[in-house]
């Protein structure tokens, strides 16, 4: 286990508190303590369990089965932060779109789209109008990299953007999704990220760096 304050591999020191049963499974309250001299904080986990019963039947032992195990203290990402070449603006929908994940996909979705919007807008300098127009443009140009132009119009498709005017036209509104698509548009924003972002960034910083070793070659040929 890592430690979500030092992120140090850990063997914490746990305690269990058993909140109550419904029709899910067993309910507990797990306490974990960093062992970590520098650290020493305490983070909590809340698990569900599924009780099973295992043997013969005049020797049954339970068998405690994990159905799922989230971190609710402290609030922690599923995933990397936006790179720093991002825009802040856009940098912020996406980060929070991804803290906000596990708690409620529909508003990540809904955040994820209005990055995904911003991004077109800004980068691809779509024509404004609603956000499935928006993807046909630039799935029209044929610029995209083959997977992220599948990955995009996977993505139309599934947010049934024009059966839905509401999910076209404000972006920003908090509504139903389909299973997997929160998380496949912040996967979409990650390679839309690398690809007007990160990539420009890196290739102008080398261009720069090299064009500083051809200035000062000539300089010295000049002497």
């Amino acid at each position: 286990m890592k430690c979500p304050f030092c992120h140090h591999d850990i063997i914490p020191k746990s305690t269990d508190h058993d909140l109550g049963k419904d029709s899910v499974g067993q309910w507990k309250l797990i306490a974990h303590i960093c062992p970590n001299d520098k650290c020493g904080r305490l983070f909590l986990q809340l698990a569900t369990i599924n009780v099973e019963w295992h043997g013969p039947p005049n020797h049954r032992y339970p068998v405690e089965k994990t159905i799922d195990v989230s971190t609710i203290y402290p609030k922690v990402a599923s995933r990397e932060k936006a790179p720093s070449e991002v825009p802040i603006g856009i940098a912020k929908d996406f980060n929070e779109a991804v803290l906000i994940l596990n708690d409620s996909p529909k508003a990540s979705a809904a955040l994820s789209r209005r990055c995904l919007q911003n991004v077109l807008r800004e980068k691809a300098k779509v024509k404004p109008g609603n956000l499935s127009d928006e993807i046909q443009e630039i799935l029209d140009r044929n610029e995209l990299p083959g997977h992220l132009a599948d990955s995009l119009d996977y993505i139309r498709q599934i947010g049934n953007f024009a059966a839905h005017p509401i999910k076209s036209q404000k972006t920003g509104e908090i509504i139903d999704v389909e299973s997997g698509e929160a998380e496949w548009t912040l996967d979409l924003l990650e390679g839309l990220f690398d690809f007007y972002f990160v990539q420009p960034e890196k290739t102008r910083k080398k261009k720069e760096a090299l064009d500083k070793k051809i200035a000062s070659i000539k300089k010295l040929q000049e002497k």
